[in-house]
């Protein structure tokens, strides 16, 4: 895979100027070491101009350099897309779907059919890396308690759980993010298990919840000395990103934590951002409904 690498506006505009350079640019992002057919693995193809599709000389299947990815079946033009990403990706504060159909003269629907795929593209490049090593765990709680309703712990938020690896001289690595149902053992151990790689320090309060938890060493002293600070700073930086952006409340919450993630896992490369993300998107293999 081909170092990520830094990209002007100028650079940018001349770059993906038309369909045919975002094309060539999918291309190599899908195949660097040349077209590998997804059904039989053959290598020779024709290309179908008037379809652009690549036919596999072998078993004649025929595939987009779109097929397969969140862009799948698009249509919205490549051009489209890729000012999609780049506004994305150059703002640090995030865009709405508000702010991207009026930049690109959109309709909203359209707009927010680009985000929730480009942060399904986000979500599925982060899901290649694997908390380790000494990890912050703790939960926290979404949008507005409602009148009367219980706090806390018990309350009918949404929660979310919170984990940050770091190093052993205490400096935050990545982060994880995800909505649970509740903060009970079988919800945390479901965090661990898609998130944690096994063996891994889970520094936590003192919850119950978390001594139970299975391939993973506990460790509740942060609890004592009342420090968890990369998970409360991780916390405090969404909440600002959410209200700053999205204005608080956005219902489902995860899409946005997942934006969140991809920003703050790769906030010391912020010139590479559009070249990170526009490759997570070539690349990506979830296909939305």
């Amino acid at each position: 895979m081909a170092k990520a690498t830094p990209i002007s506006f100028k650079e940018f505009r001349t770059k993906f100027a038309t369909e045919d350079d975002c094309r060539n640019y999918l291309f190599e992002e899908r195949f660097p070491d040349g077209f590998v057919c997804p059904k039989c693995g053959g290598r020779e193809y024709y290309y179908l101009k008037t379809r652009h599709t690549c036919q596999c000389k072998n078993c004649r299947r025929q595939t987009s350099v779109t097929a397969g990815t969140v862009m799948n079946r698009t249509h919205l033009p490549l051009t489209i897309w890729f000012w999609a990403i780049y506004l994305c990706a150059t703002d640090k504060r995030g865009i709405s779907a508000k702010g991207l159909a009026r930049q690109l003269e959109l309709s909203y629907e359209s707009a927010w059919y680009l985000l929730v795929r480009i942060r399904g593209a986000m979500k599925d490049r982060d899901q290649n890396y694997m908390l380790e090593g000494l990890i912050e765990m703790d939960e926290a709680y979404l949008g507005a308690p409602k009148r009367g309703k219980k706090r806390g712990r018990g309350t009918e938020r949404k929660k979310m759980a919170v984990a940050v690896s770091k190093t052993e001289n205490d400096c935050p690595l990545f982060l994880r993010l995800q909505i649970i149902p509740d903060v009970t053992t079988a919800s945390l151990q479901d965090v661990i298990n898609g998130n944690v790689k096994p063996g891994s320090t889970i520094e936590c309060d003192g919850l119950k919840s978390y001594p139970a938890l299975e391939n993973v060493s506990i460790d509740a002293s942060a609890y004592e000395v009342g420090d968890l600070k990369w998970v409360h700073v991780a916390i405090g930086n969404f909440k600002a990103f959410l209200l700053g952006t999205y204005h608080g409340s956005c219902g489902d919450y995860q899409p946005y934590l997942n934006e969140f993630c991809f920003r703050y896992n790769r906030r010391f490369h912020p010139a590479e951002l559009f070249t990170r993300l526009s490759r997570a998107v070539a690349t990506s293999c979830t296909l939305l409904s």
